[in-house]
């Protein structure tokens, strides 16, 4: 039985983040509510979505492009909490460790990011360091990191919905 506080996405279904199933999982909603967050808690020089920072990941993720796609997918469902803060909050990230198995499971993946996405999500952030952030002169963890060969163009939320479901379909087949 599913515990009390299921949040309306997107689409008017009901998703239980506390006790997220697969079967609730929808790529649609993923993609509206991913391109609707900006990265870093909104602190960028301008606009740049969770949405393209995912298409970007995917790219880059060789042959587990759809778990670089959807690495972040949790955060369609939890919101996007800033890594500093996150550290100091287990029950969240116990929480979000369930959701994101959970979109995984949705979409036939292993419950575990692998290795190669997590080397494109720090080469990924490495880049957005450079392009999307003030230069305070500050080190970054990732600051060791190769950024990529890639512009970040910062897309309004449509477009960036758009590019996430076209990545989706191009890595599936199913367009939705």
């Amino acid at each position: 039985m599913k515990v009390e506080g299921w949040i309306q996405t997107y689409t008017g279904r009901k998703f239980w983040p506390l006790d997220p199933r697969p079967e609730d999982v929808h790529i649609e909603d993923i993609a509206h509510a991913l391109a609707m967050q900006c990265r870093f808690g909104g602190h960028c020089l301008r606009f740049y979505s969770n949405a393209e920072h995912s298409v970007l990941v995917s790219r880059f993720s060789g042959d587990d492009a759809l778990a670089g796609l959807l690495h972040d997918g949790s955060e369609a469902y939890l919101l996007d909490m800033l890594s500093p803060i996150k550290q100091f909050m287990p029950d969240y990230k116990a929480a979000e460790k369930r959701c994101q198995a959970a979109v995984y499971r949705a979409f036939g993946l292993p419950e575990v990011t692998p290795p190669a996405v997590k080397l494109a999500d720090r080469r990924v952030l490495r880049t957005e360091r450079m392009q999307v952030m003030a230069d305070t002169g500050e080190p970054w963890v990732v600051d060791s990191e190769q950024p990529l060969d890639t512009e970040i163009v910062g897309l309004a939320p449509l477009h960036a919905r758009g590019l996430f479901l076209e990545r989706f379909a191009e890595l599936t087949g199913i367009v939705a």
